[in-house]
């Protein structure tokens, strides 16, 4: 089995941090504890994915920001925000209040499109104004340019007894090199690279090309190559990968049976693409971290990245999550190269 062409050095996890309606500060309260675990294990990331009038965080911002004053080391992440829910000017005052709050360790993850279910949302969403917004790249270039410090007002200096700036506030160097788009096409991973953004994929693709049976890993493999060649920083430009990866070492035989439960009831969605779209889906990948490694390892797009965020299932408990970061940190990341502290967070400038 050929080896990987670039070794693991950064270790990452994804959660949808799910809660029960009746009482979702449980649920709130498992994410944060699922954070500290992953930075106590040595995880160089943890990521949480944000979700709107659904059972898990629709607030990541506020959840990190809570996340950064329980951790010290790890970095912290949204995979991903979608900006048809936001304001970029705000958004930008929010993103960089954490990141100063973190020491530097926020890495923002965004996306475009219009928000999902938009015609029975938006009237709540942007009563005024719902059909002039523009869901397109342009809303990702504002939050580029105000997190990277371009004016967001012709107006600065001191008016009576308080000082205004045309910039926003507060401003933390090093966050405009720390934004991430997530992207599931080349025209998103084009885009991307031209813009001096880092790439998220995922564990969805778009099989663009009509002909052919569709592979996910070669398709994923063109978006991190289309995104690189693009990219001010060439072959150094940051991938990241989120496959759905369940390491089973330590699992029960319960655990173990249910795992792959999962996994088989979702196998048929990848069979084909899905949808006017058409998405293809990744297959999720269950088994020992010997077994795992041998498979990623196999895997075409895996082996041109250094960075990971392995999605966690999103309907399984707390011990669950437990015994996979485990698995995951302990047999799984060093099967695959990594070792704690090799991907330790640069804090850069721009």
């Amino acid at each position: 089995m050929p080896s990987t062409s670039r070794p693991l050095r950064s270790l990452g996890f994804l959660t949808i941090g799910l809660f029960d309606a009746a009482d979702p500060g449980r649920g709130h309260e498992s994410t944060l504890e699922i954070i500290e675990l992953g930075e106590r294990l040595g995880f160089d990331t943890a990521w949480v994915r944000h979700r709107h009038l659904q059972y898990g965080i629709s607030s990541p911002v506020a959840v990190l920001a809570a996340a950064s004053q329980r951790t010290r080391r790890i970095g912290l992440g949204t995979a991903v925000t979608p900006l048809g829910w936001e304001n970029p000017l705000r958004l930008a005052e929010d993103l960089a209040t954490v990141d100063v709050l973190s020491g530097g360790r926020l890495n923002p993850g965004v996306s475009v499109g219009p928000p999902m279910h938009y015609a029975h949302v938006k009237d709540a969403l942007y009563p005024d104004t719902a059909d002039a917004e523009d869901f397109g790249y342009g809303r990702v270039r504002r939050l580029l340019d105000l997190v990277r410090g371009k004016p967001a007002t012709d107006f600065s200096g001191t008016e009576g007894f308080e000082t205004f700036s045309d910039v926003v506030q507060p401003h933390s160097p090093g966050l405009g090199r720390r934004l991430w788009y997530g992207g599931g096409s080349l025209g998103s991973a084009r885009w991307a690279g031209e813009h001096g953004m880092n790439f998220l994929t995922s564990s969805v693709v778009k099989a663009e090309q009509p002909e052919g049976p569709p592979d996910f890993a070669e398709i994923q493999l063109s978006h991190i190559r289309e995104f690189r060649a693009h990219h001010p920083d060439g072959e150094a430009a940051r991938v990241s990968q989120g496959l759905v990866v369940i390491p089973t070492d330590s699992a029960s035989a319960e655990q173990r049976a249910r795992y792959a439960r999962y996994a088989a009831e979702r196998l048929p969605r990848t069979a084909s693409p899905q949808g006017p779209a058409r998405l293809l889906f990744a297959p999720d990948l269950v088994g020992t971290s010997a077994e795992l490694a041998e498979r990623l390892r196999a895997h075409a797009a895996f082996r041109e990245v250094e960075e990971v965020a392995f999605a966690l299932p999103f309907t399984f408990g707390h011990e669950d999550y437990e015994q996979i970061l485990t698995d995951m940190a302990e047999r799984l990341g060093p099967a695959l190269g990594w070792r704690p502290g090799g991907g330790k967070l640069q804090v850069t400038t721009r």
